[in-house]
C-alpha cells in the first residue's frame, strides 16, 4: 500500500513538505448544545483526514483529493470548498499563509455524521499553518475552521466538530465548555472497565435533514431572546419548567432538549470521573427520546437501531450527530457485542457497525 506521501508524489511530480491528519469524532454525549453556548463530550475516533502540502511561491492553492472524482482543482466548490475556505479563513486573520500543493485522502466515513468536513478542515489548517510557520494552539485552530465552515462553505455549524478534531486526547473524552472553550480531558479507558463503544453507520441520509440544522438553530436562538438569556445554556433544570410556560409552543420542545441535555453532559462527565461508565449507557438512551421526541432530528432507521441494539442488550445507544440518518452509538459488554452487532445488522440491512476507541486529535504525521 502506498503511503499518503507516495501518492503526494505521484499526483504533483515532487515529494511533501509533510504529512498532517485530523480525526473524525463521535460525540458521546451533547447533541445540538454548542450553538447553544452549552457543554459537549466528544471523542475522536481512529479513523483520520490526511492532507499532504507543498508551498507554492505563487500563492496559488491547488488541491486534490483521492476520494473525490477529478483531477487537480482550484475551484473552490463541493468539496474542495472547505480546504479553500481555511486557506480564506487563515489569510483573513492575517496569518501569512501562501500558497500550497494539497492532496488529501481519508477514511472517516463521509455523510456518516461523524464529522468527515471538519477532519479536513482541521487537517488542512493545521499543513497550511506549519508549512508557513504560523502554528497556532488547538482552539484557535478549531475556531478559524469553524469561520471557514460558516462564512465561506455556509453551513452554521457550531465549535463542537472542530475542537474535537484538533484538542481530543488518545483515550480520553473532551468535556467542552462551548461559550469559553474551556475543557477536561476525561478518561474514557472502557476496555479497562470490560465495556464497547459500537459506532452504527445506517448509511441512510434523509434530505429532511438538509435544512434542519438552520431552522432548529433559530428556533433556539429565538427562544434565548423570549427569555432573556444570552443563550440556552444559561437555564437551569431546576428553572426549566418555567422557563418553558414563557414560550411558544414551537420551541418548547428545543428548548427542554437542550436544557436536559446539557444536564446529561454534566452526569456523564461525573460517571465516568468515578468509574462507573457501565450507568452512563442509560443517560445515552434518554438522550436518543430527547433527540427523538423533543429535538425531532431522528428518524425511523436510527430509533430502529437503538432500540433493537438495547433491546439486544446493550447499555445505552443513541444517534450522534445532526441525525435524519447518519450513525448511532451503543454502550455494550465486551462480552455481548457480537450478539448485539449482529441484532443490529438484522434489524437494518444497510447498517455498519465497528467497534471503536477514543483516539489522538490533529498532528504531524510525517
Amino acid at each position: 500500500m502506498t503511503t499518503t506521501a507516495e501518492n503526494f508524489r505521484t499526483v504533483y511530480g515532487k515529494p511533501p513538505a509533510g504529512v498532517w491528519a485530523a480525526p473524525g469524532r463521535v460525540n458521546l454525549i451533547g447533541e445540538y448544545t454548542d450553538f447553544n453556548d452549552g457543554f459537549v463530550m466528544p471523542f475522536a475516533l481512529p479513523h483520520c483526514t490526511r492532507v499532504a502540502a507543498a508551498p507554492r511561491t505563487d500563492g496559488r492553492l491547488r488541491l486534490y483529493s483521492r476520494d473525490a472524482q477529478g483531477g487537480v482543482t482550484e475551484e473552490p466548490r463541493g468539496w474542495a470548498a472547505y480546504p479553500a475556505g481555511v486557506a480564506w479563513a487563515l489569510r483573513e486573520a492575517g496569518l501569512p499563509v501562501g500558497g500550497a500543493d494539497v492532496y488529501v485522502e481519508s477514511d472517516v466515513p463521509v455523510g456518516a455524521g461523524l464529522s468527515s468536513s471538519a477532519a479536513l478542515e482541521v487537517a488542512t489548517a493545521l499543513a497550511l499553518t506549519e508549512l508557513y510557520d504560523a502554528g497556532l494552539p488547538g482552539p484557535e485552530l478549531a475556531r478559524l475552521a469553524q469561520r471557514a465552515e460558516n462564512a465561506f462553505v455556509g453551513v452554521p455549524c457550531g465549535i463542537m466538530d472542530q475542537m474535537a478534531s484538533a484538542c481530543c486526547r488518545a483515550g480520553h473524552a473532551l468535556h467542552l465548555d462551548t461559550r469559553d472553550l474551556s475543557m477536561r480531558q476525561i478518561p474514557l479507558a472502557l476496555e479497562q472497565w470490560g465495556l464497547r463503544l459500537l459506532v452504527i453507520d445506517t448509511r441512510v441520509k434523509h434530505e429532511l435533514g438538509d435544512g434542519a440544522y438552520a431552522a432548529r438553530r433559530a428556533g433556539c436562538e429565538s427562544a434565548a431572546r423570549r427569555l432573556g438569556v444570552r443563550a440556552l445554556r444559561e437555564v437551569a433544570c431546576g428553572e426549566l419548567q418555567a422557563a418553558l410556560g414563557e414560550l411558544p409552543a414551537a420551541e418548547r420542545a428545543l428548548v427542554r432538549h437542550v436544557v436536559t441535555e446539557n444536564d446529561r453532559v454534566e452526569r456523564v462527565a461525573a460517571l465516568l470521573a468515578a468509574g462507573d461508565a457501565r450507568a452512563v449507557g442509560p443517560l445515552l438512551t434518554e438522550g436518543h427520546a430527547s433527540l427523538r421526541d423533543d429535538f425531532r432530528v431522528s428518524c425511523a432507521e436510527l430509533d430502529v437501531v437503538v432500540e433493537t441494539a438495547v433491546k439486544a442488550g446493550a447499555l445505552g445507544a443513541r444517534m450522534t450527530g445532526g441525525g435524519f440518518g447518519g450513525s448511532a452509538i451503543a454502550l455494550v459488554d465486551g462480552a455481548d457485542e457480537e450478539r448485539v452487532t449482529k441484532a443490529v445488522t438484522e434489524a437494518l440491512g444497510t447498517a455498519r457497525v465497528f467497534g471503536t476507541a477514543a483516539g489522538e486529535g490533529a498532528r504531524r504525521v510525517a
